[in-house]
C-alpha cells in the first residue's frame, strides 16, 4: 500500500473512531424507531443519519439503518451490544452493529478483462472506496502488474471445471488467511460451486454484463445484438447457488441502436459494468444493504 493510501485510511479511521451503524430487520409494529432512538440517547450517542422502510405497516417487515456517534465507542462496544439484546428480543430483530473505523477486508476475483478491476483500484486509490483490498485472485496472470504495482498481493490460480474443487480449496485458504469480509467478482469468468458460495452468504458481489433477468448466462452482448435490443445494461448482485439469480443490488442501462454491433455493445456495456459494480461495492462497505428473501433494501 502506498503512503497516500495509508494516510487516507489513517485519517478515515481516526475521524470515525466513535462512529457506528445499526442495521435492523424485524416485523413492523409501533415503537421501534422511538425505542432504538431512546436506547442510543441513553448511551450518550448522537444519531447522524437515519433511514427506515416498511413493506407494510400492518404486519410487514420493517428495515432500519442508523448511523451514530458515541463517545468512547470502542471501549463501550461490548456493553452497548449486550444492553441492546433485550430490545432486539422484544421486537424479534435481526440486527448488527458495524463499527465504521473497522475497515472491511476485500478480495477481488478477476479473469482476463481488467476494466472492473481497474475501476475498483482507481476508487481505492482515490480514497472513495474505503476498505482494505487484501488480495486479488485470478485464473489468469494478465492483471498481475497492475495489482502488484499498488502493493496488493496477487495470486494466480489457474482454474477450470475439472479442477474446480481443488482451486476453491486454495481460494478458501487464502480468504481465511487474509480474514476476508467481502469477495468481489470483477468479471471472474468461473462458476463458483454451491459449497463455496454457502460459506459466504451475502458476502460475494458479482457483476453480470446484462440487465437481469434478461440474457442470463454467457455471451449476453452477442445475444442482445441478435435480439435487436435498443438498450443494454449491467447488474450487480449477491451470489447464490443459482446462477445469476441472487439479490440484485444495482443496475443501469445504456442506449444502443441498429448501428451498434456486438463489439460496440460490449464497449458501451463495459463502462456501465464498471460504475454499477463500484456502486454496489461501496454500498456494501458503507453498510447500506439489507437482504430480505431474494431482494435488497438499499439505504
Amino acid at each position: 500500500m502506498n503512503s497516500y493510501m495509508q494516510d487516507r485510511i489513517k485519517g478515515f479511521t481516526e475521524k470515525n473512531e466513535n462512529k457506528a451503524r445499526f442495521l435492523i430487520k424485524c416485523p413492523d409494529q409501533p415503537g421501534i424507531v422511538s425505542t432504538v432512538s431512546e436506547f442510543l440517547f441513553k448511551q450518550g450517542a448522537n444519531i447522524v443519519e437515519s433511514d427506515q422502510y416498511t413493506m407494510d405497516p400492518e404486519g410487514g417487515q420493517f428495515f432500519m439503518r442508523i448511523e451514530f456517534e458515541c463517545p468512547n465507542l470502542m471501549k463501550n462496544a461490548n456493553k452497548i451490544e449486550k444492553d441492546f439484546q433485550p430490545i432486539a428480543e422484544e421486537f424479534h430483530m435481526d440486527w448488527r452493529i458495524m463499527y465504521v473505523s473497522q475497515l472491511k477486508n476485500v478480495a477481488i476475483f478477476v479473469s482476463k478483462e481488467p476494466h472492473c478491476l481497474l475501476e475498483l483500484l482507481w476508487e481505492y486509490q482515490s480514497g472513495d472506496l474505503m476498505a482494505n483490498i487484501a488480495l486479488v485472485i485470478s485464473n489468469h496472470d494478465t492483471c498481475r502488474e497492475m495489482v502488484e504495482s499498488l502493493g496488493i498481493p496477487f495470486y494466480h490460480i489457474p482454474a477450470n471445471k475439472d479442477i474446480r474443487q481443488e482451486v476453491e480449496e486454495k481460494q478458501k485458504q487464502l480468504l481465511k488467511e487474509y480474514e476476508v469480509d467481502l469477495i468481489v467478482l470483477a468479471r471472474y469468468m468461473q462458476i463458483l460451486t454451491d459449497d463455496f458460495v454457502k460459506n459466504f452468504k451475502n458476502q460475494i458481489i458479482n457483476i453480470h454484463h446484462s440487465f437481469l433477468p434478461a440474457f442470463i448466462g454467457a455471451k449476453p452482448y452477442e445475444r442482445a445484438y441478435a435480439r435487436g435490443v435498443k438498450m443494454i445494461g449491467a447488474t450487480s448482485h449477491y451470489v447464490i447457488g443459482d446462477l445469476d439469480e441472487g439479490p440484485i443490488i444495482e443496475q443501469n442501462i445504456g442506449r444502443v441502436d441498429h448501428r451498434d454491433n456486438a463489439s460496440d455493445m460490449k464497449k458501451i456495456g463495459q463502462s456501465i459494468e464498471r460504475s454499477v459494480l463500484a456502486s454496489a461495492v461501496k454500498w456494501h462497505l458503507e453498510d447500506r444493504i439489507i437482504v430480505h428473501e431474494n431482494k435488497t433494501i438499499v439505504f
